[in-house]
C-alpha cells in the first residue's frame, strides 16, 4: 500500500519553484514563502504561470514526484515525471482486455455500477440531511430508481448498453442536481451539466474537481505500472486518458458533487469568487480557488473503512487502493474488479 503523502498546489502567479538541498522551495516576488522536504510529497500541482527550476524538476523526476502544470481555471497541459513504474506482463494483461469487448464489458459494468450507486448515496445523503429544505417530491423515487439501475446493471452484458444506461442514468442525477443545492439558490444555479467552457458557476466548481481527480487517478494507475490510456468504458482516443476517466467514475460522486455542493451549501463559495468572461465562460477567482484546494485536501484526509479490504484509509488514499485491486484482478488474483461503494 502507497503511503499517505501530500500534493503540493500551487495557484500564486509569478511563483517559481526550485530545489534547495533536499527542499522544494516556494518563491513569491523573489521571496522563499514556503519549504517542503521532498520526501513529504506525492505530487506538485502549478495553475497559471507557475515556474519550476529544471533541477527541481531532475530532483522531482527522481523522488517519483510528478510535477503537473494546468491553467489557471484547471485545464491539464502537461505533466513531468520520471520512469513508470510497473511490469509488461500486467500491462500486456491490461491490453488484451481492452481488446476484448466481452472483458471490457464485464469492467466497464463495474466502473458504471460504482458511479451510479454512489451518485444514489449522495441524494439520499441530501435528503436526510436537508429533507425540510430540497422542494423535489419526486426524489425518493429516483433515489429508488438508481437502486434498480444498479441492479438492472449487473445483468447487462453489452457494452454499448452499459454506455447508454450511464448515460441516462447521468442526465437523471443532474436532472435533479439543482435541488441537492438549498443555501444561495439565486446566486448558483445549475440547469444542467456543461463544460469547455463552464457557463455557470456550479459547472465552474464540478469542471474544476473533476480536473483534480483526472491528476489524482492518472497518478494511482502509473504507481500499480497501469497505462492511463488504454480504458475500458471509455475507449482510446489520442489524448485521452481513459482509464484514467474509467477510475473517476467511481469517485465522481464522493470526491468532487459532494464537495461541491458542501462549499456552496455551507457558505465557502459565494458569488463574488467568480466571473464571467466575454466568451461567456465562468471562472474562479484566485481566493475561491484556495478555498477549493484546502477543502480538497482536507476532505481527502477523512478516514473511512473501505468496504472490500475492511481497513480503515483515508479518502485520499481511495483512487490508489482501486488503482491496486483492478491490477490484482487484470493479473487474475481477483476473480472480480470491486468497484468503491460509499456507505
Amino acid at each position: 500500500m502507497r503511503k499517505m503523502l501530500n500534493t503540493l498546489y500551487v495557484t500564486t502567479q509569478g511563483a517559481y519553484l526550485n530545489k534547495e538541498g533536499e527542499t522544494v522551495a516556494v518563491n513569491i516576488e523573489r521571496e522563499t514563502r514556503l519549504r517542503l522536504p521532498i520526501h513529504t510529497l506525492s505530487s506538485i500541482v502549478c495553475f497559471g504561470q507557475v515556474t519550476c527550476s529544471p533541477f527541481l524538476l531532475g530532483h522531482c523526476a527522481e523522488n517519483d514526484v510528478s510535477v503537473s502544470f494546468m491553467t489557471a481555471h484547471g485545464r491539464f497541459l502537461a505533466r513531468v515525471q520520471g520512469p513508470v513504474a510497473g511490469n509488461v506482463l500486467l500491462r500486456r494483461a491490461q491490453y488484451r482486455q481492452a481488446d476484448d469487448p466481452v472483458a471490457s464489458a464485464r469492467l466497464a459494468r463495474l466502473f458504471v455500477l460504482g458511479k451510479v450507486v454512489n451518485c444514489r448515496t449522495v441524494m439520499s445523503r441530501a435528503l436526510r440531511d436537508h429533507g425540510e429544505k430540497i422542494n423535489a417530491p419526486e426524489m425518493p423515487k429516483k433515489v429508488a430508481l438508481f437502486a434498480k439501475v444498479a441492479r438492472n446493471l449487473l445483468q447487462e452484458e453489452s457494452l454499448d448498453n452499459i454506455r447508454g444506461i450511464e448515460g441516462r442514468a447521468a442526465n437523471d442525477y443532474f436532472g435533479h442536481f439543482n435541488d441537492l443545492i438549498v443555501s444561495q439558490k439565486d446566486d448558483f444555479v445549475f440547469a444542467g451539466r456543461n463544460r469547455r467552457p463552464p457557463l455557470d458557476r456550479v459547472n465552474c466548481l464540478l469542471s474544476f474537481l473533476y480536473s483534480l481527480l483526472y491528476h489524482d487517478a492518472r497518478s494511482a494507475l502509473e504507481t500499480v505500472g497501469l497505462d492511463p490510456a488504454v480504458g475500458f468504458l471509455h475507449r482510446d482516443r489520442p489524448g485521452r486518458l481513459s482509464l484514467a476517466l474509467d477510475l473517476m467514475e467511481e469517485f465522481r460522486p464522493v470526491l468532487a458533487d459532494r464537495l461541491a455542493l458542501s462549499l456552496i451549501n455551507l457558505g465557502q463559495m459565494r458569488k463574488k469568487g467568480f466571473r464571467t468572461l466575454e466568451s461567456g465562460a465562468v471562472v474562479m477567482e484566485d481566493d475561491s480557488r484556495k478555498v477549493l484546494l484546502t477543502e480538497y485536501q482536507k476532505r481527502k484526509q477523512v478516514e473511512i473503512e473501505h468496504p472490500f479490504l475492511k481497513e480503515k484509509i483515508p479518502l485520499g488514499m481511495l483512487m490508489f487502493a482501486q488503482a491496486q485491486l483492478l491490477s490484482r484482478y487484470l493479473r487474475g488474483d481477483l476473480d472480480e474488479y470491486p468497484p468503491f461503494i460509499w456507505r
